[in-house]
């Protein structure tokens, strides 16, 4: 068997193990879940950053370029997503009443 084969199978199994798990976690967990993967994403660009900083060829240089770029799309993708979840939380806003409609006094 190839090694190439290996990794494809590997990663071809890992995708479909991944997305089992994520579909079954439940929709109250999703915002802690969510705001612990922006941390690791913060620490995947850090890790971009310094080999990018360390590269010795122009593909070396190309390939951490790319890496810090996917990295901070999907580190800002998911802080996106975390507000847009936490706003779904908030109540809706309280519509304040004019005291001139009950009928009482207002200066």
């Amino acid at each position: 068997m190839s090694s190439n084969l290996v990794w494809l199978s590997i990663f071809v199994l890992s995708v479909f193990i991944g997305f089992e798990v994520v579909s079954k976690v439940s929709t109250t967990l999703h915002t802690p879940l969510m705001s612990g993967a922006n941390a690791i994403h913060g620490i995947i660009l850090v890790g971009a950053i310094t080999v990018t900083d360390h590269a010795d060829s122009n593909l070396q240089l190309g390939l951490g370029i790319a890496a810090v770029v996917l990295a901070t799309i999907n580190m800002v993708g998911g802080f996106v997503v975390t507000d847009r979840m936490l706003e779904m939380f908030k109540g809706k806003p309280r519509v304040k009443k004019d005291v001139d409609a009950v009928g009482g006094d207002s200066k």
